[in-house]
């Protein structure tokens, strides 16, 4: 069994896209519609950056999805593989989630592109600048830093944010709370304990504005049925009824990324192979967390026309 997962924020590099656009008439449509809906050059950005354009939530969101998909185009309508003959699932992290719906044709793609610049506006406006943040801790268990961010929120907002790979937590929340959660891992054994350099804390209570904004958003452009089922982050199970895709797509920006729970329960449910479209951030995560799993990264045309020749 095979699972297509799609990368979250942070993925994004300037020049991205650039190789698959030059080798390929379909991924070159994709970059297009997607500046269509946008109304923006964003292929540009990709392409050439400066790196803090493509580094604000609102252009990266649409852009690491619009490279993926990009990857799936090429893949599809020229290697001949079709995402319903070769996958069982589909899953993405954070973001990643947008992606992963588009790929199995619950939104179009100029939907997913303008529903993502709507949640990264949102998503950085819902909290002035330099009053939240996120760390990651490694080195300690999720119940072990769930623990210390309640311990350190001392009235603030201090939540577990992304459950990533056994030993990978990354938590979210105001600043002062942070850096007293950052100081308590190191004094409980965690590995390491870092600030992150984010726009915003993601994944806590603090985004709740923008979950409200999304919720319009996606009663605007609801998805339709997947065509295959989507390992939703928030639930980390297979979901594949709209009006529940929706509900868990409102709370997602509010609550936890699952991705170690999702990642093992794909495994647990037979999942032997997970391709990454577009990154390779999600797949040393998968190996730690099922390692007798197989973990492919697709980036270039290289790796596209190796993996159908895979297949």
């Amino acid at each position: 069994m095979r699972a297509f997962i799609f990368p979250g924020q942070g993925s994004q590099t300037v020049g991205m896209g650039k190789a698959l656009a030059d080798a390929s008439v379909a991924a070159r449509h994709v970059f297009e519609e997607v500046d269509e809906a946008l109304k923006q050059n964003l292929f540009r950005l990709m392409t050439e950056g400066p790196e803090e354009g493509l580094r604000l939530t609102e252009n990266a969101q649409p852009a690491i999805m619009a490279n993926a998909l990009a990857v799936l185009a090429v893949l599809e309508k020229e290697g001949g593989i079709r995402l319903t003959d070769k996958a069982d699932f589909v899953a993405g992290h954070s973001l990643g989630e947008y992606s992963a719906l588009a790929a199995a044709d619950a939104f179009d793609i100029t939907t997913t592109a303008r529903l993502l610049k709507q949640r990264g506006q949102a998503m950085q406006a819902a909290v002035p600048v330099g009053e939240g943040t996120m760390a990651a801790i490694l080195g300690l268990d999720l119940e072990t830093v769930e623990a210390i961010a309640a311990d350190a929120a001392q009235g603030d907002v201090c939540q577990a944010a992304n459950d990533n790979a056994p030993g990978q937590v990354v938590i979210s929340g105001s600043v002062a709370a942070i850096e007293r959660a950052v100081s308590l891992a190191k004094e409980r054994g965690a590995r390491r304990a870092v600030m992150l350099d984010v726009s915003a804390p993601f994944h806590c209570s603090l985004m709740q504005p923008a979950a409200e904004v999304m919720a319009k958003a996606l009663k605007a452009m609801p998805p339709r049925q997947p065509v295959i089922p989507v390992f939703a982050n928030v639930s980390a199970t297979a979901e594949s009824d709209p009006k529940k895709i929706t509900e868990l797509l409102i709370e997602q920006i509010t609550g936890r990324v699952r991705w170690r729970e999702s990642i093992a329960a794909m495994a647990e449910a037979g999942v032997d192979e997970f391709v990454e479209f577009g990154g390779k951030v999600l797949s040393p995560m998968i190996r730690r967390i099922a390692p007798d799993s197989k973990a492919i990264s697709l980036v270039t045309p290289a790796d596209i026309e190796n993996f159908a020749a895979h297949l």
